[in-house]
């Protein structure tokens, strides 16, 4: 297809005999002229042209694209590869193709594309409080529902895991959150799969903090660990809920009813792009490379390996995860630095101190528990509480409440 382009039929055969065009022949054909500011970089290799682009210590060559395949490269890696952004798409292309004004066309195919605009909303302006720091894979794995609306089969859960390093996910429909159900899911669909985790984190839900899971976690030797009441954003997972979330959504309506059979499909596109906190995919950190795609096989693209024995494989891939890891953490630490500054310029400090009048909320489980007369009784009591000490990593503070009759 590439000698059937004006412009690449030039190009190589310019790069064949050694010469380039003229002058005359960069005004007819402006693209032709972009394309030669890349001459240093061209090199054909068995007949097709391609663009040699360094990344670190490893030389990657992008197909360069003919246009009359370049629609059918971005519905593979934009509208199959579940509808993702600007520069996650981009990522994905760069790393497999090449053509002359490739940023501006793909940000402009994702900016117009019906589905995106239908679904996804705006980006908010939000970011922890406290930063969570892993330094390595399963050392810190993380665990939520998601609920969305009910499929043909009536499932409506998802029970979305992720690992806080790699960013790695996995996603199980569930017919429910009960707690045999979880500790099947995580065993089956994770820890087999990907290993034991150091620690797991999760909600307050009273299925994740059920006998049953704190069994699990003893028998394999994981800490289970669980976000704070007064600091719900703290588990790391629910940002990949919303993803999946607004993945889901760009669905056809006609797919819509069978969600569950898009799941994996969806999540394991998600694990293929380029993570904005690590700057790696959550696919290359977990397994050391790069996932081949559909859109790779039907292209043709080549291969980036290192032949050599089983020692040599293992003796490169340590090598190479070391410094994506050191990397990754890097990253990872710039990122979550600047968005807690940026969160913070907008946050009033709340402190309390000994002797500070305040207001205890009462929930409707505890008035409950305390029978039809609670909030009559609420009105009549007086709470003496006490600070016992405050964590100095956490906007949190330890409280005891003492209620008498009034």
């Amino acid at each position: 297809m590439q000698r059937a382009d004006t412009c690449i039929c030039e190009v190589l055969r310019q790069i064949e005999s050694g010469e380039k065009p003229p002058p005359s022949l960069r005004k007819e054909l402006p693209e032709l002229c972009l394309l030669l500011r890349e001459w240093n970089r061209l090199e054909v290799l068995n007949g097709i042209l391609y663009r040699k682009r360094q990344e670190g210590a490893q030389t990657h060559y992008q197909l360069v694209l003919p246009e009359s395949l370049r629609s059918l490269a971005l519905k593979s890696l934009h509208d199959d590869m579940g509808h993702m952004g600007v520069e996650r798409t981009l990522d994905l292309v760069r790393k497999r193709f090449y053509w002359p004004k490739m940023s501006a066309e793909v940000e402009a195919k994702i900016r117009t594309c019906n589905r995106c605009i239908r679904r996804k909303s705006l980006p908010e302006r939000a970011a922890p409080l406290v930063n969570i720091v892993a330094t390595r894979p399963l050392e810190l794995v993380c665990m939520d529902f998601l609920t969305v609306e009910p499929d043909s089969s009536n499932t409506k859960d998802i029970l979305v895991i992720t690992d806080h390093f790699t960013k790695y996910a996995v996603a199980v429909p569930t017919p429910n959150q009960k707690a045999r159900t979880v500790a099947k899911s995580l065993w089956d669909h994770f820890f087999v799969h990907y290993g034991i985790p150091e620690r797991l984190h999760s909600d307050q839900g009273p299925d994740f903090e059920s006998r049953t899971i704190k069994e699990l976690c003893e028998l394999i030797g994981t800490q289970k660990i669980r976000t704070t009441p007064y600091h719900p954003r703290g588990n790391p997972v629910e940002r990949f809920n919303r993803t999946l979330l607004n993945m889901l959504g760009t669905l056809e309506n006609q797919k819509k009813s069978h969600w569950r059979d898009y799941v994996k499909p969806l999540v394991h596109a998600y694990n293929c792009t380029k993570n904005e906190v690590t700057g790696f995919t959550p696919y290359e950190l977990m397994f050391g490379r790069q996932p081949r795609l559909p859109v790779d096989l039907a292209f043709g693209l080549p291969v980036n390996h290192q032949p050599g024995s089983h020692s040599e494989y293992v003796r490169n891939l340590k090598s190479q995860l070391e410094e994506s890891y050191r990397v990754a953490t890097e990253n990872a630490k710039k990122t979550a630095n600047r968005n807690k500054e940026r969160f913070d310029k907008h946050v009033v400090d709340s402190t309390l101190k000994e002797g500070d009048r305040v207001l205890w909320k009462v929930t409707l489980t505890q008035q409950r528990q305390q029978g039809d007369q609670e909030l009559d009784n609420i009105q009549k009591t007086t709470a003496q509480m006490k600070l016992m000490g405050m964590n100095p990593n956490l906007t949190l503070m330890n409280i005891t409440m003492m209620v008498t009759e009034t």
